[in-house]
């Protein structure tokens, strides 16, 4: 199947998704994440609609980006190291992995001397597990307090990576959770569990092996 293909099917679990959730299909946003692949399956699923790609690492958004001849947001969603903050204001559209005050205060100082507001996300370890990174819950209301009070950065919500079981009752958390805090955006689901996701209240699923196939 081609990439075009992937994606219609994609398109049609996400529509599904959101007509048990009696949800709109223009409120959930897909992400194609593009780890590992060529600019040119970049360009192919842009050719074939995608409108938002999401890279993992810095340094592979630098040297493919501007490969790319097709247009699109891009999304960090991925660790960000404080050290590459000001690579990753000049490449993504989207930061969805600020996880402390440090981090958003060096992002901020780029996005301000590159004269940009820079949209951001707070990433929750929604599971507390310690091989994730991520704010604890229990931190997140403090750190979206922080993020808040700096002019280059605009806060449009969470961010998690649920555990592997118990998916639902993350994602459920996740909800409640921004909700408290008077945002906007959730970005949970990949491609083992968008359509729950989805259900339980994403606007933004991040999507790669159902659109691209298997990581080389």
């Amino acid at each position: 199947m081609s990439i075009r293909d992937d994606l219609q099917s994609v398109e049609r679990r996400i529509a599904q998704a959101c007509a048990r959730a009696g949800r709109r299909r223009d409120e959930v946003t897909l992400v194609a994440v593009s780890k590992t692949k060529p600019a040119e399956m970049i360009d192919e699923a842009i050719a074939a609609g995608v409108t938002e790609v999401g890279e993992n690492r810095v340094q592979e958004a630098r040297d493919k980006k501007p490969l790319v001849r097709g247009r699109a947001r891009w999304h960090l969603i991925g660790h960000l190291q404080s050290n590459k903050a000001k690579d990753a204001v000049r490449l993504f559209d989207v930061i969805q992995t600020i996880d402390g005050t440090d981090l958003a205060e060096k992002v901020a100082r780029a996005a301000a001397s590159a004269g940009k507001v820079q949209e951001v996300l707070i990433e929750v370890n929604i599971g507390n597990e310690p091989q994730k990174s991520g704010a604890a819950p229990a931190d997140a209301g403090a750190l979206a307090d922080s993020v808040r009070k700096l002019d280059a950065l605009r806060l449009r919500g969470l961010m998690a990576i649920p555990p592997a079981e118990g998916a639902r009752r993350s994602f459920g958390e996740l909800r409640a959770l921004r909700d408290r805090l008077g945002l906007e955006d959730l970005s949970m689901g990949t491609t083992d569990d968008f359509e729950t996701a989805i259900e339980e209240g994403a606007t933004i699923i991040r999507v790669g092996r159902a659109i691209f196939g298997e990581r080389g």
